[in-house]
C-alpha cells in the first residue's frame, strides 16, 4: 500500500468568485474565513447572526499536487475522504470522480484513470446545506423540535446540532472535515477486519475474521501480531481461501480491561498485515482491551433490569452525555478529548453517552475512552425529529453510514451499547403534534427502521454488542418509552417542568440516561462573549447565549426557592452553579441508593460554545461547581443522606468489587455549630 497525504494547505472561494483564498484541510469555511479576518468570531456577542450567510452559499476548495511515482504505478488508486461535510461534488483534473451526501461516511473514489504524472488539481464543490435542506423540506416537511433550529435538517445526513439546539448556535459547518489522502494498491487490499474475543474459564482468544478485495491471482497470506501491554508479542498467520481467512491467537496470561475505578485498563496492540509473498499489500492497526460486556435485562420484582455487566461484574454506570466539543469539529483534537474525558475520569465517571444529535467521534475520542476506562453508550445520529426513513435513496445512504461506523468502532474495549436514536420514540408517544394522521407514514417508517432494519444491520456487523432502539425506551414499539420499569428514562420534570429537586426521589428508574439542570458558565467565560454592561440575565446578549426558552428565568426562580438572591452578578453566577450541583447530587444519590437503578448519566458533560447550559465543564474547559461535586457523589464509596421532613436516613454506597468496612460518624447541629445529637456506627 502506498499513501500520499493531501491534507494541509488548500485554497477556497465562494462559488463564482474570481479570487482564491488560502484554506486549511481538514477545516471548514467558517474557520477559514475567521483565519482571514473576513468574519468576526461568531461566539462573541451576537456575531452568530451576522455569519448566517456563510452556510447559505456554495463554496469550492482546490489543491494542486504532484502524484508520487509509486502511486502512478499502482494497480488501483483511491482518493479516500474520511469526512466531507456534507453535499459535495469532486473533480480531479477536470474529470468528475464522484459525489458525497453524508457527513458521517468515508468516501473512497477510484481515481486511477484520472491521476496523471506531474501536476494534478483536485477540486471539491460544496452545496449549501441550509438551502438544500429547506428545498427538500418544502417538498416533504419533517417534524423538528426547538426554537433555535433551521428547518429541513433531517433530510441531510449532517450533525443535527449544526442547525441549532437548545444549547448551541445555528452554524452549519461546510468543508473537508476529516483526513483526505491517496491510497494505491497492488494485487489486493483488506476490505474488512472483524476482531472478536472468546472468553472461557480465564482463557481469552482473539479471533480476526479477514476479508480482502483482490484484483490478481497471487497467493495471499494474512499475519496477526498481538503485542501485550508488557511488550511481549504473539504472532499467527493464515492463507486466504479466495478472499477470506480467519486467524486466532490464544492470549498468554490475559490481562482484563475494566471500567474506571473497578480495575486497570491494560491495552493490547493488534496489527494485521496482508502479504503476497514478502510484499506487504495492506495493513491495519487496532487498540484492544480484553473484556466481556453485556446489557443484562432480566425480570425482577421492579420490572426488568437494565444493567451493564463487565467481566461478570454488574456495573453501576456513572457519567454524563457528550455533545460535540466545538461547533466547528476540526478545532477538536486529541488534546481536547484528553482534557475533557480525563476530567470525567478524574471525577469518577465510568461511562459517557455519545448523544445522537452530533456525530460519530474521531478515533482519538475512543482511544481516550479505552485508556481512561470510560464505557461508551453510542447513539446513532438521529435526534428529536422525524426522518424520511421510507425513501429508498435515504435508506441506501444510511446503510453505508451504519456499516462503516459499526465496523470502525466494534473492536473498542470501551464500546458498551449501540442505541438507535435520541428521544424520537418518546416524541411519537408524548410530544404534541407528532402522532397525527398526517404523520402516520413517518411513524410507521420510524418503527420499521429502528425496530427491524437498523438492529439487523448492527447484528450483521457486530453481533457482540447490545442494541437498544431509542433513548429513552422500554424496549420499543412505543410501549411506555419513559415508563421506568424497563429500559432507560429521561427525567426532565425537574428543570423543564419546573418541579422541585425532590421529584427525583419519586422517579422510578432502571437507568437514567438524561437529567439535568442549567447554570451559567464561569464568569471568565461569560466575559468572553458579553461586556460587563451586559452582565444581567435579562440583557440581550445574555439571552442570546441562552438557547432554552425562559432558561434564565428558571435559573432565577429555582435560585430564589433555595437561597436569598445575591446582590451582584458574579455572586449569581457562583450561586447558580452551586444550585446546579445540588440538583444533580440529590438525583444521583437517590438513584445510587435505589436497588432497582443501575446507572445515571447527567446532561451534559461539555459545551460546543460559551453559553448558559446544563454542562459541568464549560466551553473553555473550566470546571463548574457541578464537576467538582461529581468527585464526591460519584465516588466509588459514597455517603448520602435521605432527608424527608424531620427524618434522615444515612446510606453508604460501595461500587467497588471489594467489600468495604469502616465507621460512619454523624452529628446534627444548629447553624451556630452547637450540637443537638451525634453518633457513630460500624459499616460494612
Amino acid at each position: 500500500m502506498k499513501t500520499q497525504p493531501l491534507a494541509g494547505a488548500w485554497q477556497f472561494r465562494e462559488r463564482g468568485a474570481a479570487e482564491w483564498q488560502p484554506a486549511t484541510v481538514p477545516g471548514g469555511v467558517h474557520t477559514d474565513l475567521l483565519a482571514l479576518g473576513t468574519i468576526n468570531d461568531p461566539f462573541v456577542g451576537d456575531e452568530e447572526k451576522r455569519v448566517q450567510w456563510v452556510a447559505e452559499r456554495d463554496w469550492e476548495y482546490r489543491r494542486s499536487f504532484t502524484a508520487d511515482a509509486a502511486l502512478l504505478e499502482a494497480e488501483r488508486v483511491f482518493l479516500v475522504c474520511d469526512g466531507l461535510d456534507t453535499l459535495a461534488e469532486l473533480w480531479l483534473n477536470d474529470q468528475p470522480i464522484g459525489a458525497a451526501e453524508n457527513m458521517f461516511r468515508q468516501y473512497p473514489y477510484d481515481v486511477a484513470g484520472a491521476l496523471r504524472p506531474g501536476q494534478n488539481e483536485l477540486r471539491v464543490l460544496f452545496t449549501s446545506p441550509v438551502r438544500a435542506a429547506a428545498e427538500r423540506n418544502a417538498q416533504r416537511p419533517m417534524i423538528i423540535v426547538g426554537d433555535f433550529t433551521l428547518i429541513g435538517g433531517p433530510h441531510l445526513r449532517k450533525a443535527p446540532c449544526h442547525y441549532g439546539w437548545d444549547w448551541g448556535p445555528m452554524l452549519p459547518a461546510i468543508g473537508v472535515w476529516r483526513d483526505i489522502r491517496l491510497e494505491g494498491y497492488g494485487t489486493a487490499r483488506l476490505s474488512d477486519v472483524h476482531l472478536r474475543q472468546q472468553h472461557a474459564n480465564g482463557h481469552v482468544a482473539l479471533v480476526a475474521d479477514i476479508h480482502a478485495e483482490r484484483w490478481g491471482q497471487a497467493a495471499l497470506r494474512a499475519e496477526l501480531r498481538l503485542t501485550a501491554p508488557n511488550g511481549r508479542a504473539q504472532v499467527a498467520a493464515a492463507d486466504l481461501d479466495g478472499e477470506h481467512a480467519q486467524i486466532a491467537i490464544d492470549v498468554e496470561h490475559p490481562k482484563l480491561w475494566w471500567p474506571n475505578d473497578l480495575g486497570a485498563q491494560p491495552l493490547y496492540q493488534a496489527e494485521l498485515v496482508l502479504r503476497a509473498g514478502e510484499a506487504i499489500l495492506d495493513a491495519r492497526h487496532y487498540q484492544v482491551g480484553l473484556r466481556t460486556i453485556e446489557l443484562r435485562r432480566q425480570p425482577d420484582s421492579w420490572g426488568e433490569s437494565f444493567t451493564f455487566v463487565v467481566n461478570g461484574v454488574p456495573v453501576f454506570a456513572k457519567g454524563a452525555n457528550w455533545i460535540p466539543a466545538d461547533s466547528f469539529p476540526t478545532r477538536v483534537g486529541a488534546r481536547e478529548y484528553d482534557r475533557l474525558l480525563g476530567a470525567a475520569a478524574a471525577a469518577h465517571h465510568n461511562m459517557v453517552r455519545v448523544w445522537g444529535g452530533g456525530y460519530y467521534e474521531d478515533e482519538a475520542f475512543y482511544d481516550a475512552c479505552d485508556r481512561l476506562g470510560l464505557l461508551v453508550w453510542q447513539d446513532f445520529m438521529f435526534a428529536c425529529a422525524s426522518y424520511p426513513l421510507d425513501e429508498a435513496p435515504f435508506l441506501e445512504n444510511l446503510a453505508a453510514e451504519v456499516r462503516q461506523n459499526v465496523a470502525r468502532l466494534r473492536h473498542r474495549a470501551c464500546l458498551a451499547l449501540w442505541c438507535g436514536n435520541n428521544e424520537i420514540e418518546t416524541a411519537w408517544v408524548e410530544w404534541g403534534g407528532w402522532d397525527t394522521p398526517a404523520h402516520a407514514g413517518l411513524k410507521a417508517a420510524y418503527n420499521q427502521f429502528f425496530q427491524h432494519i437498523l438492529p439487523a444491520w448492527v447484528a450483521e456487523a457486530d453481533a457482540d454488542t447490545a442494541y437498544w432502539p431509542s433513548s429513552p425506551s422500554s424496549g420499543g414499539n412505543f410501549e411506555q418509552p419513559n415508563g421506568g420499569a424497563r429500559g432507560d428514562i429521561h427525567q426532565w420534570m425537574v428543570w423543564h417542568a419546573m418541579q422541585p429537586f425532590e421529584r427525583y426521589r419519586d422517579t422510578p428508574a432502571r437507568f437514567v440516561s438524561e437529567f439535568g439542570f442549567q447554570s451559567l458558565p464561569s464568569l471568565a467565560t461569560v466575559a468572553s462573549y458579553a461586556a460587563p454592561e451586559d452582565w444581567n440575565l435579562t440583557s440581550y446578549i445574555m439571552e442570546h447565549h441562552q438557547r432554552n426558552l425562559a432558561g434564565n428565568g428558571k435559573i432565577i426562580t429555582y435560585t430564589a426557592a433555595h437561597f436569598r438572591l445575591p446582590h451582584d452578578f458574579a455572586s449569581l453566577v457562583y450561586l447558580g452553579q452551586v444550585l446546579q450541583a445540588e440538583a444533580m447530587r440529590i438525583g444521583v444519590e437517590h438513584w445510587r441508593r435505589d436497588p432497582a437503578c443501575a446507572g445515571t448519566l447527567y446532561w451534559q458533560l461539555n459545551d460546543c460554545w460559551p453559553v448558559a447550559s446544563w454542562s459541568s465543564i464549560d466551553y473553555f474547559g473550566r470546571w463548574k461547581a457541578l464537576h467538582y461535586a461529581t468527585r464526591r457523589f460519584f465516588a466509588p464509596v459514597a455517603l448520602s443522606v435521605d432527608d424527608r421532613g424531620t427524618a434522615a436516613g444515612l446510606f453508604v454506597s460501595n461500587d467497588t468489587i471489594a467489600t468495604w468496612s469502616g465507621e460512619l460518624r454523624w452529628a446534627l447541629e444548629r447553624l451556630d455549630g452547637s450540637q443537638l445529637r451525634a453518633g457513630r456506627a460500624p459499616v460494612q
